[in-house]
């Protein structure tokens, strides 16, 4: 057993983050041991199954804000960046006879 009183907190780190990375090879080890378990199950009985398998993918998408393109004329916190559902300040500036291209930030 190891004496965790007498380590310092960067051997305590390190112990905590190999313990992490070794359960983590543990849990996908057994995952797929247990899908190949089903698997073998439905072909003993003539079966097939589709297994989608997202578990342990990572997302790499990266969003990039978009500017705003549109800015209330009395209140400059109230943006839009022409993208999605058109609100609510600038339909009601639009219905009041404004036309939507005299609300455009122009730098």
């Amino acid at each position: 057993m190891t004496d965790f009183q007498n380590k310092t907190p960067e051997e305590l780190q390190q112990l905590l983050a190999d313990a992490q990375a070794q359960l983590k090879i543990i849990q996908r080890n057994k995952h797929k041991d247990v899908i190949a378990q089903i698997k073998a199950l439905a072909d003993s009985i003539g079966a097939t199954v589709d297994i989608y398998d997202n578990t342990y993918k990572v997302s790499t998408k990266v969003l990039a804000k978009v500017s705003a393109k549109y800015r209330h004329p009395d209140n400059e916190f109230q943006t839009w960046s022409g993208r999605g559902i058109t609100p609510k300040w600038l339909i009601a500036l639009v219905e009041a006879g404004h036309n939507k291209d005299d609300f455009l930030i122009r730098d």
